[in-house]
């Protein structure tokens, strides 16, 4: 079993719009889509876990025509997360169809940045994986960046429970531009501009999530 991690940036046309509100909003910070139901045919229902102004972030969806409801609910005064039920889209349709068609799976979750652009992991096999990426640039018009390709194996998924989502985003981050490279290929401010924060803020990110890592990565080697 493969996976590949991927920088995805859609066409405009493909985008939906809290993908360009997220882009263009100085309010908003990032997005996660943790969960999603795809069984019914007419709408979908999905769980996001967002940073930013959940007051902009309200006005905003609400205006979305294809969004029937949505609830927020607030984890504090910098961040919230967004349960939604949407309609189905022929431009979502086009983006997702690679996906089935392959027999691949997208592991949750998926990432939007401050540019809109989507990070995420897909399993599969090595032949549906290609194909995808092939499919996505041709077909869907996509722009594609091979972030990592490897054997998937998730057998430290304790260690990685250590850390909070935006640690481990900023951890992912991190690692998908080479700041953990031998030799160091990014540097601390290209990270922080990438997660659409300060240097200093990526720093504390990046070291709080390093201290928990390790912290229970000998914890769990020592039998603690």
């Amino acid at each position: 079993m493969r996976y590949i991690r991927v920088r995805l940036e859609q066409p405009e046309w493909m985008r939906h719009p809290m993908q360009e509100f997220l882009a263009t909003s100085e309010s908003m910070v990032r997005e996660e889509m943790l969960a999603w139901n795809l069984s019914r045919e007419d709408v979908s229902f999905l769980l996001f876990y967002v940073e930013g102004d959940i007051d902009a972030y309200r006005e905003r969806i609400e205006a979305v025509e294809q969004v029937r409801w949505c609830e927020l609910s607030a984890v504090d005064g910098e961040s919230f997360y967004a349960y939604v039920c949407e309609e189905h889209t022929e431009s979502q349709a086009l983006f997702f169809e690679p996906f089935a068609e392959l027999r691949l799976v997208v592991v949750p979750p998926v990432a939007f940045d401050s540019a809109g652009d989507l990070r995420m992991t897909v399993v599969g096999h090595g032949g549906g994986l290609t194909t995808l990426v092939e499919d996505l640039r041709g077909v869907a018009d996509v722009g594609v960046e091979v972030l990592r390709v490897g054997t998937y194996d998730r057998r430290h998924q304790r260690v990685a429970g250590a850390v909070t989502d935006r640690q481990r985003e900023a951890l992912a981050t991190a690692t998908d531009l080479g700041y953990y490279g031998a030799p160091r290929e990014a540097s601390l401010a290209e990270v922080a501009a990438a997660l659409g924060v300060a240097t200093g803020t990526a720093s504390e990110l990046l070291r709080e999530a390093e201290a928990r890592v390790m912290t229970r990565l000998v914890g769990e080697e020592s039998g603690v």
